[in-house]
């Protein structure tokens, strides 16, 4: 435990820039994340309906926080977590987010984690799990796994596409 809290005090000031990032720095991470959107995205798979890279998925409300982390955790340690939805309070607490921000973000990444998980429980197929089913048995059933009453897998769609919608910021 000593070892490592030296360690953290040592590299915090690398990770946790005063000033946070440079634009040059900024604009190099941007171009990262839509590489490797790009690169990651399989084909054919319409982007609102990838849980983790698509649009309003997983990778964009983490990448959005950790932005913030890495702009303003110098000096508000709230920030300072390997975690989403502690960060994100962080933000919010920091004045970085307004509490409706934080909400949508938080609905955002914890219904596409309900669904990915739900699909990996249908499908058993883990690299199936990043992929919202369409019409049909699998959508039906991740439905039923989250709780929608028989016949609703299409409340279940469009509560998604809603949620991730509006995650972006």
């Amino acid at each position: 435990p000593d070892l490592l809290t030296r360690f953290v005090h040592l590299i915090d000031p690398v990770r946790y820039q005063p000033g946070g990032l440079t634009a040059a720095a900024l604009t190099s991470l941007r171009r990262m994340k839509a590489r490797v959107e790009s690169e990651r995205m399989p084909r054919g798979v319409p982007p609102n309906r990838h849980l983790k890279l698509g649009r309003g998925g997983l990778t964009d409300v983490e990448f959005a926080t950790q932005l913030l982390q890495l702009q303003l955790a110098a000096d508000h340690p709230a920030l300072r977590t390997t975690q989403t939805l502690p960060a994100l309070e962080g933000a919010w607490r920091a004045g970085a987010l307004s509490a409706t921000d934080v909400a949508a973000l938080r609905t955002a990444w914890e219904f596409g984690s309900r669904i990915r998980a739900a699909i990996l429980l249908v499908t058993g197929r883990p690299l199936k799990a990043d992929v919202l089913p369409g019409v049909g048995r699998d959508l039906s059933r991740v439905s039923r796994i989250l709780g929608y009453p028989p016949g609703a897998s299409l409340d279940l769609e469009e509560d998604y596409l809603r949620a991730a919608r509006h995650e972006l910021l």
